[in-house]
């Protein structure tokens, strides 16, 4: 997908067609780069929930330029040190320099470029294509649009790279006589959206149903919060000074003090999008964004199922790594929201408790490349209500109270032998159904909720194996003398593995890392017959589970 803007003068109008040397005269117009500039870094594809631009090139016309629009970036965003980096054949260490921006993990974002990056560089993660030069060959055009072109799996938050931006500011568009695209949806960025939630919060603690002490106290804290953020936007960038009436106005805390609906329209409209990231963990702000929504639902009289759902699935993830120290310490509040009516009781006070706790513990819940569906352009202030929906309260959470009840008796025999290891008799056998059938719920909620996964499968899953168990199942492959290295490391991450998911049924997963670190199946173990007898353990482990 291609993206196009016309650019403009100072006054708003497109200019006309002008020579060579006027236009070589404007594109190094400091207040011509601080506007394009402005127009990427705000209309820019971005990633990390919109908190930083995606991989951009700019295609500068010399080496000079190149330096300009440097020069005019750092100050324009002095915050941001090391985004932007001039890339070009005066470099001594061009190649280096290139391979750090193609590194997604490092600095620089923007790659400033003169002829370097234009053909021949495979940089998947790039999103956004700035062409600040006239290009004279359609062959050459074309390869460089291509710098964009390359797929990216799970780029965007979870999802797969579907689309690329061009920033076309000297008319090559036109030039060629090609199509100019169209412009999209502007995402609104995590922090924006953060910010938004926080003001409808402010407004919404104006009502007299709300004058307690805790969410006075509460509400001083956002508005003290929100005009220190504004206060911090700085005065002399170009999209800040756009917009200073407002910006002027939201850094004093007085001006919050009697909120209209129209100052939530205007602060959306005039000043979230100006509102700048933060060093924070990505997951937690997208958490914060969750629980500021429940709140702020809470506040208006409603319930936001869907959003109290995603809740619940967030806090699972993280009960599911509760061997780490920091979510060891709030297994009181994770149990009470998944085993109880915690959240549903809560009020705004409990709302923030949990958002306080549980922020900096979703950096470590695991599979982070699932895909998160969500939309911050939606405005609760809207949203219909159905009070079906208000009594489903996801089966009342069968799985959870199953998997509590679970870890809470490990010293039940049948649990405990799945969890060493041991064959299960009938009489276990019957011993889990009066547990998950009777005691937790019926047998039909099991079935809605966990299908015809066998009972044993379903605790094993839950209470993993000791890893005492699984050394002694695989005694005779960690003591051989006869393996090596590699064979033994292998065998070790199949315990691993099995301890903490208590089965292996999909071998797939070892022809991903870890267990591909050293070499596949294939190349560790040329002697078939060790391989085999390593998976009749692994048989024989999952077989003492199928009850």
């Amino acid at each position: 997908e291609e993206y196009e803007r016309t650019f403009v003068d100072e006054e708003g109008k497109i200019p006309e067609v002008i020579s060579s040397s006027e236009l070589n005269t404007w594109i190094f117009n400091e207040d011509t780069i601080r506007q394009a500039l402005n127009i990427l870094m705000t209309e820019g594809i971005k990633i990390e929930y919109g908190q930083k631009l995606g991989k951009t090139i700019i295609f500068a016309k010399n080496h000079n330029h190149a330096e300009k629009i440097l020069e005019v970036f750092n100050k324009e965003y002095p915050y941001l040190p090391d985004y932007a980096r001039v890339i070009d054949n005066r470099m001594t260490y061009a190649q280096s320099a290139i391979d750090e921006f193609a590194d997604p993990k490092k600095m620089p974002q923007i790659a400033i470029s003169v002829d370097m990056l234009d053909t021949g560089i495979d940089v998947p993660e790039i999103l956004n294509l700035v062409f600040f030069k006239k290009v004279m060959s359609k062959a050459k055009f074309w390869q460089m649009i291509g710098r964009g072109t390359r797929l990216c799996p799970e780029q965007l938050d979870g999802e797969d790279k579907q689309k690329f931006y061009i920033f076309d500011f000297c008319g090559n568009f036109e030039f060629f006589r090609l199509n100019k695209g169209r412009a999209s949806a502007k995402m609104i960025a995590l922090q924006s959206a953060v910010f938004n939630l926080k003001f409808e919060i402010t407004y919404q603690l104006q009502s007299a149903e709300y004058q307690t002490d805790r969410l006075i106290a509460y509400r001083n804290v956002l508005v003290r919060e929100m005009s220190e953020r504004v206060q911090k936007l700085p005065r002399d960038n170009f999209a800040v000074r756009q917009h200073l009436k407002y910006v002027e106005m939201y850094s004093d805390e007085t001006n919050y003090q009697a909120l209209t609906y129209g100052d939530t329209v205007t602060v959306k409209e005039e000043v979230s999008p100006l509102i700048q990231p933060e060093e924070d963990e990505a997951n937690a702000v997208r958490f914060d964004a969750l629980m500021y929504r429940i709140e702020l639902a809470y506040l208006m009289g409603k319930k936001d199922i869907k959003a109290r759902g995603d809740l619940r699935k967030k806090v699972k993830g993280v009960a599911g790594v509760a061997n780490i120290p920091e979510i060891q310490a709030q297994t009181d509040l994770i149990q009470q929201i998944l085993t109880t009516d915690y959240v549903e009781e809560a009020g705004v006070d409990e709302f923030e408790e949990i958002r306080e706790k549980l922020r900096n513990l979703m950096k470590y819940i695991p599979g982070q490349k699932r895909r998160y569906d969500t939309n911050f352009e939606d405005d609760v202030l809207s949203i219909e209500w159905k009070e079906a929906e208000l009594e489903n309260d996801e089966l009342k959470n069968y799985k959870a109270k199953a998997e509590f009840y679970i870890r809470q008796h490990q010293d039940n025999i049948a649990i405990a032998k799945l969890k060493t290891n041991q064959p299960l008799t009938s009489t276990d056998i019957e011993s889990l159904e009066k547990i998950l059938w009777k005691e937790v719920g019926t047998r039909s909620d099991y079935e809605q909720e966990i299908g015809e996964k066998p009972l044993g499968e379903f605790v094993r899953e839950i209470v993993g194996l000791d890893m005492n168990a699984a050394k002694e199942a695989f005694s005779e492959y960690l003591t051989d003398t006869n393996l090596d290295s590699r064979q033994i490391y292998f065998v070790n991450q199949i315990v691993e593995y099995i301890v903490h998911n208590g089965m292996l049924k999909d071998f797939s997963v070892l022809q991903e890392a870890p267990f591909t670190d050293q070499g596949s199946v294939v190349e560790i173990f040329k002697d078939i017959t060790v391989w085999m007898g390593i998976k009749r353990v692994i048989d024989s482990i999952n077989a003492n589970a199928a009850a």
